[in-house]
């Protein structure tokens, strides 16, 4: 049994446990957060800690966790050996992130598997099949419409705000539109909190409108989803048109890649990871060879 640790316990972090309970080939060895004076009922039975050095052996921790503190708790994480999945979402940076956790995994022979979500992590392999089945071409994604996880908490870390929402709109061809609510604390200025949330990386490439309201609570819906598109050539051959689409709860998906990419993380050579570069077969309970009977 792969022992587990969740770091984290938002959204993320729930759905990341109901896909460890229900995984064959998992345990869960603990939960780590912040507070532990007040213990969620469904957590009642479960070892809840402030440090993952509370719950002795653990082979993968699931960070649960904001997108930039992922750096910060792998590396903590890494210096114990213990292996790491993640689903950091800045698309930009992941390439140095992964450069980051390279040698600190290897020094510990550990696995580090850098955004192992939804995109980027199971639509990143998508992609990269599509391109190789019409290498000459381009591909659209194209999300929503639905409720970013990412970029409503980069929202929630903003001097002001109370609680926030933001809510992705395809426009097509892989333009989108940021609508993003927010519920401000009492004094917070509205402009000051919105010219802030313009000037964040996660905002400030796309069309974005920002929206004072009185309760994100009242709006809020976790459901989410893609179209995946690329028209393009195979050898010679033109007009391949390749689609992909999903309609999906955004935590539950996600927690179920980061669950699927720990099982991973315990066959893979020490070093850190994109999804592109694990064996599908990886990701699957089971020995390799039922799998292949099964589904090749």
């Amino acid at each position: 049994m792969i022992r587990i640790a969740i770091i984290g316990y938002g959204n993320i972090g729930k759905a990341a446990l109901d896909a460890v309970l229900t995984a064959p080939d998992m345990q869960l060895a603990g939960i780590v957060r912040r507070s532990v004076n007040v213990i969620p009922a469904e957590l009642a039975g479960y070892k809840v800690v402030n440090s993952v050095d509370e719950l002795g052996h653990v082979d993968v921790a699931l960070l649960c966790t904001p997108t930039r503190s992922v750096p910060d708790y792998a590396l903590q994480m890494l210096s114990r050996g213990i292996s790491t999945v993640d689903s950091y979402d800045i698309h930009g940076g992941i390439c140095d992130l992964r450069a980051r956790l390279m040698p600190a995994a290897k020094a510990n022979n550990a696995v580090s598997i850098v955004s192992a979500g939804w995109d980027p992590g199971s639509d990143s392999v998508v992609r990269c099949l599509m391109q190789a089945l019409a290498p000459q071409g381009i591909t659209y994604t194209n999300f929503g419409p639905g409720r970013s996880m990412g970029h409503s908490v980069a929202v929630r870390a903003i001097s002001g705000v109370e609680d926030a929402l933001s809510v992705t709109i395809p426009l097509g061809t892989g333009v989108h539109r940021r609508m993003v609510y927010v519920q401000l604390k009492e004094g917070a200025d509205f402009e000051t909190v919105k010219a802030a949330i313009l000037a964040d990386d996660y905002f400030r490439h796309d069309e974005t409108h920002v929206q004072q309201v009185t309760s994100v609570a009242a709006l809020n819906d976790v459901g989410h989803g893609v179209n995946l598109v690329r028209k393009g050539v195979s050898g010679k051959t033109h007009n391949q048109l390749l689609e992909f689409n999903m309609r999906i709860n955004n935590p539950a998906l996600t927690g179920q890649v980061m669950t699927a990419c720990a099982r991973a993380a315990q066959r893979l050579q020490p070093g850190a990871y994109t999804m592109i570069e694990i064996p599908p077969v990886a990701l699957l309970p089971g020995d390799t060879d039922s799998l292949i009977r099964q589904l090749v």
